[in-house]
């Protein structure tokens, strides 16, 4: 098992897939490889499997959003950025093969060059395994990184704020509980409370991202 099968949790049977997957195109010209052999057809595949996915999770998961909300929150998931973020999580660029020019210029830290690899690699699972394992690596990453992905576009607390309104003696705060790490790389730690009680936990790297979490889990406790 490779360290990039360990980190998305899916070994591959067809490894050709996996390393076609990860063939940037600066890298397949300098071997002299026809264009075709570098992942530009897997980002084209991914794309798909990408929205698929994120559109059938979003469809479950917010039922009385209208489409227009449901589009924007699907940009916010499958866009450079929010794809990016989830590439570094699983350490994509260090198993992206890229040619010398790109190296030196450290393409593996470029978001597009991120983003582009995790569509060939999302459709490099599909091809491999079907839409089940690719479905399963999707949701864990959006599971993790949904608030920080769309918090420019979804406000938890905003919508937890509007739910417990409708009960006026009711009130919401939120308590740092930790901030742990050096200050360059804090994890902060923040607990929601109704009243005296904790109804979310959420962390992230500073108060306001923890805060989305704690609102966003909170949320889905009450089943929205």
């Amino acid at each position: 098992m490779t360290k990039l099968e360990r980190k998305i949790g899916y070994v591959f049977g067809d490894m050709a897939l996996l390393e076609e997957a990860l063939r940037h195109s600066s890298f397949a010209n300098e071997q002299g490889m026809d264009r075709i052999e570098s992942n530009e057809r897997f980002e084209f595949l991914g794309d798909s499997v990408l929205s698929i996915i994120v559109s059938e999770h979003l469809f479950a998961k917010r039922p009385k959003l209208p489409e227009g909300e449901l589009t924007k929150q699907r940009a916010a998931l499958v866009c450079e950025s929010a794809l990016a973020i989830f590439a570094n999580d699983i350490g994509l660029g260090d198993a992206i093969r890229l040619g010398h020019g790109e190296i030196k210029g450290e393409g593996f830290k470029r978001p597009s060059t991120l983003s582009n690899c995790f569509e060939a690699l999302l459709a490099a699972i599909f091809l491999d395994g079907g839409m089940e394992p690719a479905r399963y690596f999707m949701l864990r990453l959006i599971h993790m990184h949904e608030a920080e992905t769309m918090e420019d576009t979804y406000d938890y607390k905003t919508q937890l704020q509007e739910v417990i309104q409708q009960n006026p003696e009711e009130r919401i705060r939120y308590v740092l509980a930790s901030a742990d790490g050096p200050d360059h790389d804090k994890t902060f730690t923040v607990h929601v409370m109704l009243n005296s009680n904790i109804i979310g936990r959420g962390c992230g790297h500073n108060k306001k991202q923890a805060e989305q979490h704690a609102a966003r889990e909170a949320l889905e406790l009450m089943g929205l």
